[in-house]
């Protein structure tokens, strides 16, 4: 749609080229800057937010809110953050915990507790949630009668244990006799919308019992970036141009791992070793082709995706998973198709699993065909498509307006068809000079290096997994670090899979990095992995960990992680004697203390 100059108080000349303007606009472009010009106008008129009476001071007649996070990857931290803030401005006294620093006990002299849980691996809770949550299961827990509370949960739906940690939480506390303040949220990848309703009704049922009603509420447009500030974010990225991408393996890898760099100058953004970076990538267009002829519908059919009005094709290309199937998409499916296979499936979730993993969006439609379905219908019944996170390879301090990112392109087979990671064929295929990539920081507090620059460093990291310790040592370099640094790096060749050699060697010969031990475990007959390393060399690790060095972990964590932690339990009991109870304290211990980390996937 154009703008007419006839019927607008725009010139002919600013219709023209504001018309121009929109036809060049991807949709996350266009998002950005409705938002922008909406902060511009609040900045400029002056507008402030609404707030309550004595917003920000604390009202000795609401109710005090403790705020416990379990966070993996920091977006539990950064919602309980944004709780806390709400709160404290409506004059409710809130104060914001990580979970690993509450004593289990204080629950008994709690009266209001909010709990934002993240869910990791097959419905595990994430490291720093550990204690409480096995706490409040254990027979020690007490009871809680006394104890009001409220659950948010947040995972992924493409996996079967969705959102496990909340649910677990929700179950214990209920169990042990607190009373809800308010339902329960599930949230899936896209948690924003659903995370504001949750705030709002917590914080209506607060005021309530204190005898007051109503909370101001803020629009997703006061959020938006204000032309002063440029505060982009998870739901405004800012467009970063590709300044570089380059393969990282050797000619005859059977891998394809790329080192990506992206120009973040002029955004403001900042981030630290051990944060991600998301990305909102783009589907390939010809499985959106591919899509839209299965079920003979018009690529330029008008359809709304959440607050854009776009066309069937644009929408499946900027906003619709469709490389991965979840449980409710294929259930909205099942009702649509009338397919009684499909409906079978959902009513066993180890063959629904099973079904599910490899297949896409193409597969669905084609093996479970609807008489008829509109555009719109298609587009209300997929998933929104999620940002994906990437570990930061680089360190701010050591290539200033610049991010940089290791990427495994992901290809498979399935069904006779050729397959592909949405955001990472996305990155190695279609990228081109004038593309520009939606992005944003997502710190990650709990994957830090020591503050201590003489502190030994252990980092295992196979694969990709090797990306946040490349920033880690950039940093160190910068910072002229004395302490020690050992590196295990695992992958499947020498020759060709040893992603950034020549770095690596290049800091070992300079004296920053003390230690590298590898496994590439397709190099002898029997396989070699990381964790047969560290058993290798439990001695010196256990010397390492003794004197005090932190431990990281990065990578898969589905196997690797699990394994590595096991041989990290084998080492302590063989180096120190300790039996496994012991040991599982000791690292324990570790990670209340910060020198056990993961940054896990």
């Amino acid at each position: 749609m154009n703008i007419d100059p006839s019927n607008s108080p725009l010139s002919a000349e600013q219709a023209n080229g504001l018309n121009r303007l929109i036809e060049t606009l991807a949709p996350h472009q266009f998002d950005w800057l409705a938002g922008f010009i909406a902060g511009h106008q609040a900045a400029t008129a002056g507008a402030q937010p609404s707030a309550s009476p004595g917003a920000g001071e604390a009202d000795a007649s609401l109710p005090s809110l403790t705020v416990l996070y379990g966070s993996q990857t920091g977006n539990g931290e950064g919602l309980a953050e944004t709780l806390g803030e709400k709160a404290n401005a409506l004059g409710i006294n809130a104060r914001v915990l990580d979970m690993a620093d509450f004593k289990p006990r204080q629950l008994k002299s709690e009266s209001f507790v909010a709990v934002i849980a993240s869910t990791h691996g097959e419905g595990d809770p994430p490291d720093n949630a550990l204690d409480l949550y096995e706490f409040i299961h254990g027979r020690k827990a007490p009871s809680l009668k006394h104890l009001k509370y409220a659950v948010l949960s947040l995972g992924d739906t493409s996996y079967e244990h969705f959102c496990q940690t909340g649910k677990d939480f929700d179950a214990a506390f209920a169990r042990l006799g607190a009373t809800a303040v308010v339902d329960r949220a599930d949230c899936d990848v896209d948690y924003d919308d659903d995370a504001d309703a949750w705030f709002t009704a917590l914080l209506e049922q607060l005021q309530n019992e204190a005898g007051a009603s109503g909370i101001p509420t803020t629009s997703r447009v006061e959020n938006a970036p204000a032309a002063e500030t440029a505060t982009y974010s998870r739901r405004y990225p800012f467009m970063a141009e590709v300044l570089d991408s380059q393969g990282l393996n050797g000619r005859g890898s059977s891998k394809e791992t790329r080192h990506i760099e992206l120009a973040l100058e002029d955004s403001g953004l900042a981030y630290q070793p051990g944060d991600s970076l998301g990305i909102y990538p783009q589907n390939d267009p010809a499985l959106v082709a591919a899509i839209i002829e299965a079920l003979a519908l018009n690529p330029d059919a008008p359809v709304t995706a959440g607050d854009v009005d776009t066309t069937l094709a644009v929408a499946l290309k900027h906003h619709r998973e469709l490389t991965l199937l979840t449980r409710p998409v294929v259930e909205k499916w099942a009702a649509l198709s009338g397919d009684e296979t499909l409906a079978e499936r959902l009513g066993d979730n180890k063959a629904l699993t099973e079904w599910l993993y490899g297949r896409d969006v193409l597969d669905l439609v084609q093996g479970s065909p609807v008489n008829s379905v509109d555009a719109q219908t298609l587009v209300d019944t997929l998933r929104k498509l999620p940002p994906r996170l990437y570990s930061i390879a680089s360190s701010q301090s050591a290539v200033d307006d610049e991010v940089h990112l290791t990427v495994a392109a992901v290809r498979y087979e399935n069904e006779g068809r050729d397959r592909g990671g949405v955001a990472s064929t996305w990155l190695a295929d279609r990228l081109t000079d004038d593309t520009a990539v939606p992005v944003y920081i997502e710190a990650n507090k709990h994957f830090r290096l020591p503050e201590d620059d003489a502190a030994p460093v252990i980092m295992i990291g196979p694969g990709t997994g090797i990306a946040p310790f490349r920033a880690f040592m950039q940093e160190r370099e910068e910072r002229e670090a004395e302490g020690n640094n050992w590196l295990l790096f695992g992958d499947r060749h020498f020759h060709t899979d040893f992603l950034y050699q020549s770095e690596w060697l290049a800091w070992r010969r300079q004296g920053l990095v003390d230690r590298i031990d590898v496994a590439f475990s397709r190099d002898q007959g029997e396989k070699v992995y990381v964790q047969q390393r560290l058993r290798e060399n439990a001695d010196d690790v256990w010397r390492w960990l003794e004197r005090g060095a932190y431990l990281y972990v990065c990578g898969d964590a589905e196997r690797m992680a699990p394994d590595v932690h096991q041989a990290l339990l084998d080492v302590v009991m063989q180096e120190s004697g300790k039996n496994l109870e012991d040991a599982t304290d000791y690292l324990r211990e570790l990670t209340r203390q910060k020198r056990y980390q993961r940054d896990i996937y």
